[in-house]
C-alpha cells in the first residue's frame, strides 16, 4: 500500500462520504481511494447532491457526477437518480465501477481518468488530457 498522508484521512472524513466508502470502493474495483476522491473533488466539489445539466440533455448526478445515460443499466440493480443524490457511498461505488470500465479499456492511467469525464472517442483526446490534469493537480496533494 502506498504511504498516505494524514491530510488524506482528514479530507476524507471532512468530505461528504466517510473514509470507509472511498477505501471500500477503491478496494472493490482495484482503484486507489485517493484517485476516486480527487475525481469527486473535480466533478462535484465533493457535494453529494450536485446536479448538472449538459448541452446534450443528459444530467450529471451526485458526488461522482454519474451521467444519466448510465441510469437504464443502473436501474437493473435498483440504483436510481434519487439514490445517487441521497447515498454518497453508492455514488462513490458507481463512479468506481464506471472508472474501472475505462481502466479495462485504457489501462490504469491518466487516459482512463480522462475518459471518466470525456469518454473514449478518439476525437476527445484533448478533453481527456485536460480533465486528467485537473484531477492530477488535486491527486498529487493526496499522494505525494
Amino acid at each position: 500500500m502506498r504511504p498516505r498522508r494524514i491530510a488524506w484521512w482528514l479530507l476524507a472524513w471532512a468530505g461528504s462520504a466517510p473514509a470507509f466508502c472511498w477505501e471500500s470502493a477503491g478496494r472493490g474495483h482495484g482503484i486507489e481511494p485517493e484517485l476516486l476522491y480527487a475525481i469527486a473533488h473535480v466533478e462535484s466539489g465533493l457535494r453529494p447532491r450536485a446536479m448538472n445539466h449538459n448541452p446534450d440533455g443528459s444530467r450529471d448526478i451526485g458526488l461522482m457526477q454519474i451521467n444519466s445515460l448510465h441510469l437504464p443499466r443502473l436501474s437493473e440493480h435498483g440504483i436510481t437518480e434519487q439514490r445517487l443524490l441521497e447515498e454518497p457511498c453508492l455514488s462513490v461505488w458507481v463512479g468506481a465501477s464506471i472508472l474501472a470500465r475505462f481502466i479495462d479499456r485504457h489501462g490504469y492511467g491518466w487516459d482512463a481518468v480522462g475518459a471518466y469525464n470525456a469518454g473514449s472517442a478518439e476525437d476527445r483526446q484533448a478533453a481527456r488530457e485536460r480533465y486528467a490534469r485537473k484531477v492530477w493537480r488535486f491527486y498529487r496533494v493526496l499522494v505525494p
